[in-house]
């Protein structure tokens, strides 16, 4: 199975942004002339960038990966670089040109026969996790796709899946694909079965967000983006989200003790593909909205934009 950004190839055959695209989106989203300032901490550790985009498509296009560092230069940014097997040699190029900018993750198919020998070759190229994992032929959990998962695991990568509904581009081509393999309470399993994986959740399971976050609630190694199209479905309605992350500062025997903020449960992604790199400063500037609506304050929202996958990137077990 192709993944979506190769598939859709074929058939074609404080911050006021740096480089800030403006326009709009094909929605009619329109770009902010500014941008909220990034959130700072009192003492960021050393190196750990202002923002990390968890969800960022590799391009091949040297223009757009010009743009790209120039981006994340000047937003001390960093970006989780999802790469399908055959751009490996590009994508491991360009992190070695660029260690404090991007991390790789290795896309590949889990029905692929040789799908653990390929965790194996990103592993041994340096990438630190696998995904964005998609079109499945059985449902995520499947025990078919555990070796998978075991030797992931045994690497201490992290894995980004796919959850919810999933773009149909060409409804004239048949194709075996269900959004209900990708559902999102497919993770819960893979979560408790593997505890030292860290699962992100991409979408937010749009649109079972409430699934999403008890799932992610009772699961500390369970994390969700909001990249895609529900920040701009529910743009009129983002105190929506107040009802989803509910559990802050919650003391109950029927919610887990934590003194966090229940919306560090996400953490910032764009999905940016296909060279649109606009997407990234309109995904910025809708968590923003999102947050200033839900009130969550900045100590929170530098880990939702960085401090959480930074500290995943570092840990030594």
């Amino acid at each position: 199975m192709l993944s979506r950004r190769r598939f859709l190839k074929a058939q074609a055959a404080g911050v006021v942004l740096p480089l800030a695209l403006g326009g709009s989106s094909s929605n009619g989203e329109m770009l902010g002339d500014s941008l909220a300032p990034l959130p700072r901490g009192p003492d960021l550790p050393p190196g750990q960038p202002r923002i990390i985009d968890c969800h960022h498509h590799y391009t091949a296009d040297p223009a757009y990966l010009e743009k790209l560092v120039a981006k994340l230069e000047g937003l001390d940014g960093m970006a989780f670089i999802l790469t399908e097997p055959p751009d490996l040699p590009g994508a491991k190029k360009l992190i070695d040109q660029h260690p404090n900018r991007f991390v790789g993750f290795g896309e590949l198919s889990l029905d692929d026969p040789h799908a653990v020998d390929l965790v194996d070759k990103f592993h041994d190229a340096g990438f630190r996790g696998l995904g964005e994992l998609e079109y499945p032929r059985k449902n995520f959990d499947d025990p078919s796709y555990w070796p998978i998962y075991e030797r992931a695991e045994k690497y201490g990568m992290v894995i980004l899946f796919h959850t919810g509904i999933v773009n149909r581009q060409h409804p004239e081509i048949p194709s075996d694909v269900s959004s209900d393999r990708m559902r999102v309470t497919r993770l819960d399993l893979i979560a408790r079965k593997f505890p030292k994986i860290t699962v992100i959740g991409a979408h937010l399971g749009n649109p079972d967000y409430a699934w999403a976050a008890e799932i992610a609630r009772w699961n500390p190694n369970v994390l969700f983006d909001v990249s895609g199209s529900s920040l701009i479905k529910k743009q009129d309605d983002y105190a929506f989200f107040k009802s989803v992350f509910w559990w802050s500062g919650v003391a109950s025997p029927h919610s887990p003790a934590s003194g966090a903020s229940a919306f560090e449960k996400l953490v910032f992604a764009s999905d940016c593909f296909g060279g649109d790199l606009a997407e990234f400063d309109l995904s910025l500037q809708r968590y923003q909205k999102m947050l200033a609506a839900c009130n969550v304050p900045a100590a929170p929202q530098v880990n939702i934009f960085s401090g959480t996958a930074w500290r995943i990137l570092n840990k030594t077990s």
